[in-house]
């Protein structure tokens, strides 16, 4: 293929992650095909013109159905608000467009599985954005896992962090609302459950428990209820036996994108956090108590795709860049030269842990995915 027609659809920050995504990523990655930047949509006219002038989109629209209509539009990329997700992300597939939908897939597991159908059925491709599976640190994880570095995996803990929710004197936002979600757990769980399972696979069973810090929060017209929760814990076992736990919260005052990870195996330990997303913590249970410990490996060209970026250790890659690999990844997808980390059947499986999550907080009970 020599080249993909593309539009975007939304202009917030997701939104603009695509848009730098498509725009790179040709230039760093050569092998895949060159997206041509045809469209790009937002109900706000004004914020469609400008991220068109800005990423050279042949031309803004204010309706997202004109992506759907555009015969020039091969991929479409679904940025908008979650509530949105399963409509505009059906539509492209009925309209033959491969589609790359953030996450999560949709409010609701019924939309979740729409999706999941439509894309069956159209026989085209589908991504969820998933980008933090795609670091060269955790792509490395992955391969020391499979390859026994740490013996077999035990335990799985993750935290996830951030404080946009932890002042209660802040406004009311629509990811206060109901039509959201479930808060913390699909707007952050997501992300935790997809580096779970391909640190460690599927999962069988979850244990919840959620809080709302805060009942209401300021609104035009005086206090509003907020709808969602914004700290969760949950215990969640493996389908092969492991066992592990999540802990998430959007009122956590002095953290900032904070995502820690253990997978904890009979023959060692391997550690990453978001804060150095370059770098991965490996102990190995061999040698004298006098020698032995955590060390660091920090990530290169050795690691795949570190090297399609910089060609020295040291540099590091940031969260645009995970963008730019995801984007890439989806292209070989497309072309048939890759198989899909997370299509819409895959993430599916992600979703039904989240749902199984908040249905746990809700009664009070064990729930099996």
């Amino acid at each position: 293929m020599e080249s993909l027609g593309v539009a975007v659809i939304g202009t917030g920050f997701m939104g603009k992650c695509h848009a730098m995504a498509w725009t790179a990523v040709k230039g760093v990655f050569a092998d895949v095909p060159r997206p041509r930047l045809e469209l790009v949509c937002d109900r706000d006219e004004a914020r469609a013109r400008a991220a068109a002038d800005a990423f050279g989109f042949s031309r803004p629209s204010p309706d997202w159905l004109a992506a759907m209509a555009d015969p020039a539009v091969d991929i479409v990329s679904v940025t908008a608000p979650n509530e949105f997700h399963a409509e505009m992300a059906i539509a492209a597939l009925e309209a033959g467009k491969h589609v790359w939908c953030e996450k999560p897939m949709a409010v609701s597991l019924e939309d979740a599985g729409a999706m999941r159908r439509a894309a069956e059925q159209s026989g085209l491709k589908t991504c969820v954005g998933y980008n933090y599976v795609h670091n060269p640190a955790v792509r490395h994880a992955v391969r020391l896992i499979r390859a026994g570095t740490v013996g077999t995996p035990v335990s799985f803990r993750i935290t996830m962090d951030e404080d946009f929710m932890a002042d209660g004197r802040a406004p009311w936002s629509d990811k206060n609302a109901a039509a959201s979600g479930y808060g913390v757990l699909d707007d952050f769980g997501c992300h935790a459950l997809s580096l779970a399972t391909v640190l460690v696979g599927d999962i069988a069973s979850v244990m919840a428990v959620s809080a709302r810090p805060f009942a209401a929060r300021p609104g035009e017209s005086g206090p509003r209820a907020v709808e969602t929760a914004d700290v969760a814990h949950a215990l969640i076992t493996f389908a092969d036996g492991v066992i592990g736990t999540l802990a998430l919260s959007r009122a956590a005052w002095g953290h900032k994108g904070r995502i820690d990870w253990e997978v904890q195996g009979t023959l060692g330990t391997i550690a990453f956090s978001q804060a150095r997303m370059n770098e991965l913590r490996l102990y190995e249970a061999k040698g004298g108590l006098e020698t032995n410990g955590f060390r660091t490996i920090f990530t290169s060209p050795a690691h795949p795709p570190y090297g399609q970026f910089c060609p020295a250790p040291g540099h590091g890659l940031g969260f645009n860049d995970l963008k730019v690999i995801e984007a890439a990844h989806f292209l070989r997808v497309i072309e048939g030269r890759e198989d899909p980390i997370f299509d819409f059947d895959r993430a599916f499986a992600v979703e039904a842990v989240v749902h199984a999550l908040a249905r746990s907080a809700k009664l009070g009970q064990p729930q099996s995915v």
